[in-house]
């Protein structure tokens, strides 16, 4: 008997792949014998690294440059040439020193660090995972960082961030990483922002990241810049495309720059971690998530899971740290049940701090429903 079990994190509490590690102990001790397959998934956005690590990948150390200049210890993971990059883990969010918001100057050059050194090791398939960044810099930082230069009116090179891009008038592409002429680039996003306007990446997601009105209306102002002078180096006009505001638009410089192609996160993810090869002969999939609510029903992991398992005619649950979600939305997700830490543990900051051992309890009753002797009658 083999139940696959491919959460996504418990933000806050614990990674995807504990996740995995409790629900798989949980069902050992439940039902002595039991094969669990742990397939640890990601949206595309935080996790995505490890996710890749946990299907076998190689961790690959580098050091590059975080949203606002100071240095920090990243990685890409490798296997067979594909190189695995998550924003997030170099200029994300909880990259911030202090977690102190930086809108304007919040920069992508990190992320296209690591990207220059996947390239430099041979990698000629770039998988990037673009959600949770700190920056509004139109990708132009991950285009310096690959060698683009942006110059002023003036001539001289423009300055990291987005409200830098105000100055920007041209952009030089002769310098660009040679590898990235055959390197195919694959960006996992789940958004269909354009790059500018009231739904682009200033408007929608620039208060997240610590901008004013004031400031958001600076940014667009300044994206459009920048679209410009990406428009006339390479003669694509991509801000409209839905996607170009991912990640504070470094969608639109993959697209414009980097020839990328944009896919549902938790789709690439799937194909990275082999999911689908795990499901044949299984009895039962175990998804999960911290949260599962609205969200959860549009892209999200849970949801992804669920379909690949219902095309191969594996019956999933769901395991989470609460459950929003009617019993008639979680079938509409391909989802039979649900199973909330909050069904053991009304105190939400207990679920928390004790997300572990309470998750194991949980598993435990997914396998008396589902997976012993009595369930299978």
């Amino acid at each position: 008997m083999r139940v696959v079990v491919a959460p996504d994190k418990f933000k806050g509490s614990l990674t995807a792949a504990q996740v995995a590690a409790r629900v798989a102990a949980g069902l050992a001790r439940a039902v002595p014998g039991v094969e669990v397959v742990q397939v640890p998934v990601a949206d595309g956005g935080d996790g995505t690294l490890e996710a890749a690590l946990s299907a076998g990948y190689r961790r690959v150390p580098v050091r590059a440059e975080g949203p606002t200049g100071e240095p920090v210890d990243t990685a890409y993971a490798e296997r067979d040439g594909v190189a695995v990059i998550e924003l997030a883990d170099v200029s994300g969010l909880r990259r911030l020193p202090g977690g102190r918001l930086d809108a304007r100057a919040a920069s992508s050059y990190g992320t296209g660090q690591v990207i220059r050194a996947a390239l430099d090791a041979g990698c000629r398939r770039i998988v990037l995972g673009i959600g949770g960044s700190a920056c509004t810099d139109g990708g132009a930082g991950l285009v310096q960082a690959l060698g683009g230069r942006l110059a002023d009116a003036g001539g001289a090179e423009v300055g990291r961030g987005g409200a830098a891009l105000a100055a920007v008038r041209s952009l030089d592409l002769s310098g660009r990483h040679r590898a990235l002429a055959e390197a195919e680039v694959v960006v996992a996003s789940d958004v269909d922002n354009p790059l500018l306007g009231p739904r682009g990446a200033a408007a929608v997601y620039g208060p997240q990241k610590g901008a004013s009105p004031a400031d958001v209306a600076e940014l667009d102002a300044s994206l459009a810049r920048w679209a410009d002078a990406v428009n006339r180096a390479t003669g694509t006009d991509a801000a409209g495309t839905p996607g170009a505001g991912a990640a504070g638009g470094v969608g639109f410089a993959a697209l414009a720059v980097l020839g990328a192609r944009l896919q549902p996160g938790i789709d690439l993810v799937l194909d990275l971690v082999r999911f689908r090869e795990a499901l044949p002969g299984a009895r039962l999939v175990i998804c999960g998530e911290g949260s599962l609510d609205a969200q959860t029903l549009h892209g999200k992991a849970p949801a992804g899971v669920a379909a690949a398992a219902r095309a191969a005619g594996v019956p999933v649950v769901a395991v989470a740290g609460r459950s929003l979600l009617a019993p008639a939305e979680l079938e509409s997700a391909g989802i039979l049940a649900a199973y909330a830490l909050t069904d053991l543990e009304p105190d939400l900051t207990r679920c928390m701090t004790e997300a572990g051992p309470l998750l194991e309890r949980l598993a435990e009753r997914v396998a008396s429903d589902w997976v012993t002797d009595d369930a299978r009658r």
